[in-house]
C-alpha cells in the first residue's frame, strides 16, 4: 500500500529488497554475542578524558578549596594531555583505567601528575622513583619487586598495581573520603590515624583542612590535587585544546615478557616503537623472565593477570606474530579514495562493519583470514584508516 502510493510498485520494490538482503548480509557477519567482538585496541583521547571526570569524587570545582598559585603551576597538564608527542594521556588513561575497575575515584589519577609529572622514570634525589614515588621501604612492603638490576618502582605495572591496592586499602580505611586517603598516602596512615584522635574527629566527621599536627606539604597535597581537577575542568571550555584530544590512542596494558625476550626485541616483534616501549617501561634494561612490560593492547602476549588483585584486567588471547599493519589511526587522518569507496562496492562475499577501535588485524583475525588478503579484497593500502562505519568485503575461509 506505501509503495503504491508513492508510485510504480515494481520500481521501488527492487532497490528495497536488495537493500534488505545486503542489510541481512551484514548482520550474518557479525558475532551476535557480544563476548565474541575483540577487545579494542584503541580510544579516542576525549573519552579518556570523559572516562576520568565522570570517576571523580568531586566532580565540580571548588574554587575555595584551592588557590591561583597551584592552579597555575599545574596549568601545563591539559597541554601534556594534548601533546601527540607525549606518553602523558595514553598512561593517564591507563591509569584511570585500574582506579575505575578498582571502584577508586579519579583524583588518584592525578597523583602521579603531582608526584612524577606522569614519567615513569622520574627518579628524586632524596629516593622516590617512578610515576608514583615510592620510596624503597613503601615500594617493598607493597610488594614492588626491588632486586639487582631490576628497580619495580620504575614499572608502570607494577607500581601502578601497588598504588592501586594501596590507595583502595586507604579509601576504606577512611571511610571513602578520598581527601583524607591522599594525605595519608603522602604522610602515612598512621600519622592521619593519629592526628584524627588528636583533633577528637573520626574519619566519617572530619575536615581534611583541619587536622592537626600535620605538615603544611600534606595539606598541600589535596589542594594541589584539587586545582588539577579545576585545571582539567576548565580545559573542556578550551576548543583548541578538545581537539587535540580528539585522536586514537593506544590503550595501555601489561604484558608479560617471553623468557630471554629483550624489550627492544619484543617491541619488533611486535612491530612497536622501541623507543616509546622503552619510555614507557624504564625499569627493564636486560631480559627478565616474566617481567610485566606495559605496552599497546595488540601486542603480542597475554595481558598480565593476578588473583591476589581485582585490578587488573582479565587475560586477552594471545595474537599471532604478525603485527597489524593498518591499525586505526589519528581521528584526524582522512581515507584514501579507495577506502571511501569501499562501502559502496559490490561482492558476492561477506562484509563486515567496521566499529571504534578495530583494525585490519583485529578484523581479519575475526574471519581467519591474513591482513594483507583483507586490505587487498578491498582495495586498501597499508596505510588506510579504518573509519567505524566502513564496511568491508571479505570471502569467508571455508
Amino acid at each position: 500500500m506505501l509503495l503504491s502510493a508513492v508510485g510504480n510498485t515494481t520500481a521501488q520494490a527492487l532497490p528495497v529488497s536488495a537493500g534488505m538482503t545486503q542489510n541481512v548480509a551484514a548482520l550474518t557477519a557479525l558475532p551476535l554475542d557480544p563476548a565474541l567482538l575483540p577487545a579494542p585496541t584503541t580510544r579516542n583521547g576525549r573519552e579518556i578524558f570523559a572516562n576520568f571526570r565522570e570517576g571523580l569524587a568531586a566532580p565540580q570545582c571548588d574554587a575555595e578549596a584551592t588557590s591561583a598559585r597551584w592552579r597555575k603551576q599545574f596549568s601545563h597538564a591539559p597541554s601534556r594531555l594534548g601533546n601527540v608527542e607525549d606518553d602523558a594521556l595514553p598512561l593517564f588513561g591507563y591509569v584511570v583505567d585500574e582506579l575505575r575497575a578498582a571502584n577508586l575515584p579519579t583524583e588518584f589519577a592525578l597523583i602521579p601528575f603531582v608526584e612524577s609529572g606522569y614519567r615513569p622514570g622520574a627518579r628524586n634525589a632524596s629516593g622516590p622513583a617512578g610515576l608514583w614515588q615510592f620510596i624503597a621501604t613503601t615500594a617493598r612492603n607493597h610488594r614492588v619487586p626491588m632486586e639487582k638490576g631490576y628497580d619495580g618502582r620504575l614499572s608502570a605495572v607494577d607500581s601502578t598495581r601497588a598504588a592501586v591496592r594501596y590507595l583502595k586499602t586507604l579509601h576504606g580505611m577512611f571511610a571513602g573520603d578520598w581527601q583524607l586517603a591522599v594525605m595519608a598516602y603522602n604522610a602515612g596512615e598512621y600519622r592521619i590515624l593519629q592526628s584524627l584522635r588528636r583533633g577528637g574527629m573520626n574519619a566519617q566527621n572530619a575536615n581534611a583542612a583541619e587536622l592537626p599536627g600535620l605538615s603544611p606539604i600534606t595539606y598541600a597535597y589535596v589542594e594541589k590535587l584539587h586545582a588539577l581537577a579545576c585545571v582539567l575542568e576548565q580545559a573542556e571550555h578550551e576548543p583548541d585544546l578538545m581537539a587535540s584530544l580528539d585522536r586514537q590512542v593506544p590503550i595501555l596494558k601489561g604484558h608479560t615478557l617471553p623468557a630471554n625476550t629483550t624489550l627492544a626485541a619484543w617491541s619488533a616483534q611486535n612491530a612497536l616503537d622501541p623507543a616509546r616501549i622503552a619510555r614507557l617501561n624504564p625499569a627493564l634494561t636486560s631480559s627478565r623472565s616474566g617481567t610485566r612490560v606495559l605496552a599497546p593492547a595488540a601486542a603480542i602476549g597475554s595481558v598480565e593477570t593476578d588473583n591476589r588483585d581485582s585490578v587488573l584486567v582479565a587475560t586477552r588471547d594471545a595474537a599471532p606474530a604478525a603485527a597489524p599493519a593498518a591499525t586505526v589511526a589519528s581521528a584526524s587522518s582522512r581515507p584514501t579514495a579507495a577506502a571511501r569507496s569501499v562501502a559502496s562496492a559490490s561482492s558476492n562475499g561477506r562484509r563486515h562493519t567496521v566499529r571504534s577501535g578495530e583494525s585490519a588485524w583485529t578484523i581479519a583475525r575475526r574471519y581467519g583470514i591474513s591482513v594483507k588478503t583483507l586490505l587487498s579484497s578491498n582495495n586498501l593500502d597499508a596505510s588506510a584508516v579504518l573509519k567505524p562505519g566502513m564496511v568491508l568485503r571479505y570471502e569467508e575461509v571455508r
